[in-house]
């Protein structure tokens, strides 16, 4: 009987998983709403006591996604001193919500991932793994690994969907 040979194993293919850049600390999102002056708009005197009375510390090493439910103009600085207040606890903080967020966390994390160990190489990006990752982040990372990569798939090294190749110089 022939021995079983993972032939994926002993293959040059490099496998890039998205879902390892995921932070596992939650997202949570501030509706700036609960601030407004009777639901409607915002009086600064009446924002500015809500937010230095509000309890930041509950927000301790979350991301928060700050955005307002109510179709009511807020001004920039609204959202600005709700930050100010949120820095010294939070992981991290973005304007949206949480979907946007979370795409704005993976565009930083793909930004300053080098991808020079995939350069002339086979790369699958992984996608049968986590739910978490925005399609987005699929799409920013194909095109970066276009740049250096040889062949790029997707799926996983036993079962992929090839992608693109680069074109052989003549």
């Amino acid at each position: 009987m022939e021995p079983i040979v993972n032939k994926v194993a002993q293959s040059e293919i490099e496998v890039f998983d998205l879902g390892a850049l995921a932070d596992e600390k939650p997202i949570v999102e501030f509706d700036l709403a609960a601030f407004l002056y009777q639901g409607l708009i915002v009086r600064e005197k009446e924002f500015r006591d809500a937010v230095k009375d509000h309890d930041w510390a509950s927000y301790t090493g979350s991301h928060i996604a700050l955005f307002c439910s109510v179709d009511t103009i807020v001004p920039t600085w609204a959202y600005m001193l709700v930050a100010i207040r949120l820095e010294p606890f939070a992981a991290s903080i973005g304007e949206g919500r949480r979907e946007d967020l979370a795409r704005q966390l993976f565009a930083r994390k793909l930004a300053q991932t080098d991808l020079e160990k995939y350069r002339d190489r086979i790369v699958v990006v992984k996608g049968c793994g986590s739910s978490v990752v925005p399609v987005s982040a699929y799409v920013d990372v194909i095109t970066r690994l276009q740049r250096v990569a040889r062949k790029l798939m997707y799926g996983e090294p036993c079962s992929f969907v090839p992608l693109w190749r680069r074109p052989v110089e003549k």
